[in-house]
């Protein structure tokens, strides 16, 4: 069975300029991609972004749509361009100038999970990886933009939260001696992809609900950040990114004991950037 593309959760009227947006949490693995890989199903989830979702389950509530993937990241990863193909996991693919997310094995079709486990024995065919995109990739990706620009239209700006978690481990491998370990990295892509008022309004969210939040590192945005970020035109994107380890077991990738009270904490987050695009006054009702 094929998962959905995505789902769509709106407010019963939006009133809000922020939009959630979780491209890595989707869970649906098919039945034919576990079939094919030597990977266990529950390393295959370890790229997942998993139960980020929840986390950000309330944002109708407070006025904002959220927009979830719905196929996992080791099955096509929607934070990736369209053509970045990896040469070394998809057939008839020509090699390109270098990249360093596909020479990682993480292009839009991803060669490896974490720790570098190879998802596939053998390559895939072109048809194949153009069958994801078309299933997948260009629904979500004409979804998201669409949110965007009705946005846009409607309040003047757009302030997209995309919203990610990372390993554990990838703090502990970029912390610095003597400094206590960010639990939230808020990524702009050093200001291209944001305004430096939003970043701070969403640094301070975080933060008033007891976060340790740093900037840029080692996170700083990748595809979604970096192509619909344009704050110049008041299109904003926050990649948001959170510790893992605060709210999942990794090991077993399930909720942790604490998770409800977690997400009861995030929605208090949720709720108080939601506000931030409260300021703008929707035009339609000029």
């Amino acid at each position: 069975m094929t998962p959905e593309a995505f789902r769509l959760i709106r407010p019963a009227r939006q009133e809000t300029s922020v939009i959630f947006s979780s491209p890595h949490s989707g869970r649906d693995y098919p039945a034919d991609f576990l079939a094919s890989s030597p990977l266990d199903p529950l390393v295959l989830r370890s790229s997942e972004d998993a139960y980020v979702d929840r986390l950000f389950a309330r944002a109708a509530l407070h006025g904002a749509p959220l927009i979830c993937a719905g196929a996992p990241r080791a099955f096509i990863d929607l934070n990736r361009a369209a053509d970045e193909f990896d040469p070394a996991v998809i057939e008839g693919v020509a090699r390109v100038a270098h990249n360093p997310r596909i020479s990682s094995g993480l292009g839009v079709i991803p060669r490896v999970v974490s720790g570098g486990r190879a998802i596939y024995s053998g390559k895939i065919s072109r048809a194949d990886a153009e069958l994801r995109l078309a299933q997948h990739w260009h629904p979500y990706h004409t979804a998201l933009q669409s949110l965007i620009d009705e946005t846009h239209a409607d309040f003047g700006e757009a302030i997209l939260i995309d919203c990610h978690s990372m390993p554990h481990e990838a703090i502990d491998a970029h912390a610095r001696p003597g400094q206590p370990k960010p639990e939230v990295v808020l990524g702009d892509r050093f200001g291209a992809a944001a305004g430096r008022e939003v970043v701070d309004q969403i640094e301070s969210a975080f933060a008033t609900a007891g976060f340790r939040v740093v900037r840029n590192s080692p996170f700083a945005g990748a595809y979604i950040a970096q192509h619909y970020g344009r704050p110049l035109s008041r299109k904003h994107v926050v990649q948001v990114e959170i510790d893992r380890a605060l709210y999942l077991d990794e090991a077993r990738v399930e909720p942790g004991k604490n998770f409800a009270a977690f997400c009861v904490r995030m929605n208090r987050v949720v709720a108080q950037i939601a506000q931030i695009g409260r300021r703008a006054i929707p035009l339609a009702a000029e």
